[in-house]
């Protein structure tokens, strides 16, 4: 990817903060936070050709294989109440299956609140960290790993039959223009100042939500585990499930789709 490709990316995007690329890092998130706890300004951007610490949801590690993964953290300061601050991640996710699907050629769903998903298996991940001061939002750390011309051989043998990557789906492109593809799309449709902007996000996710229709168990922060169909969003992103026939609604946590 490099800087220069970086820069082109971010201003062909309208961004005009400078960005920051690193040939290897352990997380551009953990990077991208530093900068936003310095101060940074929304918009600045790390990117990153490898990652050796890549991080997940829930602790996990993120593993990429160098130049063939699209890796990189934003630093942005929504004005939202810390409850709306998730949807964010469903706004990166739909814009990201959006570029998937330009760019590369490839139907990219989500698996609820923030895998990405090829033919069935994971391509790509987001992960989003918030700061929070007071009763608001201080900033948060949006990231996002997309797997792009990995092949099998660059996947850990243990998790060869569920991820997969662009290329492996039949897809072609290059990191570079996938990132352009999608920072044009969400700086577009990224509007926390305006009214109802959580519920226009829950809208345009809702039709890429490949969790919509199953049955899930979900494990919600404090260790409750709920099992039932998924049937909604609400209008935070909230997922709506039907339980024995009624209705409960799953902040976000960790979810296991059972069929």
């Amino acid at each position: 990817m490099g800087q220069d490709g970086l820069e082109r990316a971010v201003r062909a995007s309208g961004i005009r903060v400078p960005p920051m690329f690193l040939e290897e890092t352990g997380s551009t998130n953990l990077e991208a936070r530093a900068l936003a706890e310095a101060g940074a300004p929304e918009w600045t951007l790390v990117g990153a050709g490898h990652q050796t610490a890549g991080r997940g949801r829930m602790g996990r590690r993120w593993m990429s294989a160098p130049g063939r993964s699209l890796l990189f953290s934003v630093v942005l300061h929504p004005m939202l109440p810390p409850d709306d601050a998730a949807v964010v991640s469903l706004l990166a996710a739909s814009e990201m299956a959006a570029a998937c699907r330009n760019v590369a050629g490839v139907e990219v769903v989500s698996e609820w609140p923030n895998d990405l998903i090829a033919g069935r298996r994971k391509v790509g991940g987001i992960l989003t960290e918030t700061a929070l001061k007071g009763k608001g939002v201080e900033f948060l750390v949006l990231g996002v790993g997309v797997n792009v011309s990995m092949g099998l051989e660059d996947f850990p043998e243990q998790v060869r039959g569920t991820a997969t990557s662009l290329a492996m789906e039949g897809g072609s492109t290059e990191p570079i223009d996938l990132l352009a593809a999608f920072l044009s799309g969400f700086r577009g449709t990224y509007r926390p100042a305006q009214d109802g902007f959580a519920r226009s996000v829950v809208g345009r996710y809702r039709p890429v939500c490949a969790t919509l229709g199953r049955r899930v168990r979900a494990t919600v922060l404090d260790g409750t585990t709920v099992v039932g169909k998924a049937v909604d969003l609400d209008d935070r992103g909230g997922l709506v499930l039907d339980v024995d026939g009624g209705k409960k609604t799953v902040g976000f946590g960790e979810i296991a789709h059972l069929d």
